[in-house]
């Protein structure tokens, strides 16, 4: 099957040749797919899509005139795909439900620990030759109280990492997982009370119509002062905005972030050269207290294997007309 893998980035290629073994035609294009971007994939039968790639209405019925009948997503979220119109045009659609919640996990304790110790500063200092301590003191992370928002597979493991440097440990969900409560003393609680209790807060919940901006101006005044909040869920799940006045006011601490609202078109492309037209982003970038990422918790060795496995899966599953057990069925 030809298939036409959209926002390609080299670093993908050799875990999608390795799973792929040329059983597929791939044709790697690092532009994102839109609808001006759709006429690349003339001639594919398949598209293979990324976080930010557009797949909405227009998008799906331009690329569905082209001969494309299959959407395979490198993801796990779906949220940039319309799935009623592609039901409505019989496009088949699927994903990869989990790659490595390990990758992410880790990705997020490791923005808790570089914040904490403040270790860019001290890494830039270092390399000017300057080697004072002064501005530089953390804190111990053991007996501090970490709320974890959210505890599916990835926030199961930040709560497992977290026992392990002794925090206290509560959270929030609607389906609370027990073993959670048993192995590592977890306490489940209203999303309110996480806020007032945490001095680390760590988001890991989908994005939804309920969770848009669940960190707002409202739950910011809730919690503790000098808090740390990290998020390496979906962008959305954060107003910026509301978390640059607590930046600034100082009542927001620490703040780590690998994923951001308005990431498109930004992350996972070289503005280096550019004038930054993103004044929101560009005022985080001020604070000597914020980290940020570019969504790349997911970027480990055995993520990416798992991605492009999956991937060829789905196409195989495609090629053949047989069922898909990543298929998204709406």
């Amino acid at each position: 099957m030809k298939a036409a893998v959209f926002s390609f980035h080299k670093f993908e290629k050799p875990f999608l040749e390795k799973a792929n073994q040329s059983r597929h035609e791939l044709v790697y294009i690092d532009t994102r797919l839109n609808l001006s971007s759709s006429a690349f994939a003339a001639g594919c039968k398949a598209v293979c899509l990324f976080v930010n790639d557009d797949a909405s209405e227009k998008v799906l019925q331009s690329l569905n005139e082209s001969g494309i009948k299959f959407v395979a997503l490198r993801s796990a979220g779906f949220n940039n795909v319309n799935l009623k119109k592609a039901k409505e045009l019989g496009m088949r659609v699927a994903r990869v439900p989990a790659y490595s919640p390990y990758a992410v996990a880790e990705h997020t304790v490791a923005l808790m620990l570089a914040l904490n110790r403040k270790l860019m500063r001290a890494h830039n200092r270092i390399a000017e030759g300057n080697f004072s301590l002064d501005g530089l003191t953390g804190f111990d992370m053991n007996g501090k109280t970490a709320g974890i928002i959210g505890t599916g597979k990835i926030g199961s493991l930040v709560a497992k990492i977290l026992s392990g440097f002794g925090c206290n440990l509560i959270g929030y969900d609607q389906y609370p997982n027990d073993e959670l409560v048993t192995k590592y003393g977890l306490q489940y609680t209203d999303f309110k009370t996480v806020c007032k209790n945490s001095d680390i807060l760590t988001l890991h919940t989908p994005l939804n119509d309920e969770t848009k901006y669940l960190i707002n101006r409202n739950s910011i005044e809730l919690m503790k002062a000098g808090v740390m909040l990290i998020n390496t869920s979906r962008g959305g799940l954060v107003n910026t905005r509301d978390v640059i006045d607590a930046l600034k006011s100082g009542y927001i601490g620490y703040f780590g972030i690998d994923v951001y609202e308005e990431e498109e078109g930004l992350f996972f492309e070289d503005h280096s050269e550019d004038i930054l037209k993103d004044d929101v982003i560009a005022r985080l970038m001020t604070f000597r207290n914020v980290l940020i990422t570019s969504h790349q918790a997911f970027l480990t060795q055995t993520a990416l294997q798992n991605i492009a496995d999956t991937t060829i899966y789905n196409l195989d599953c495609f090629e053949k007309n047989v069922e898909c057990k990543s298929e998204i069925v709406n």
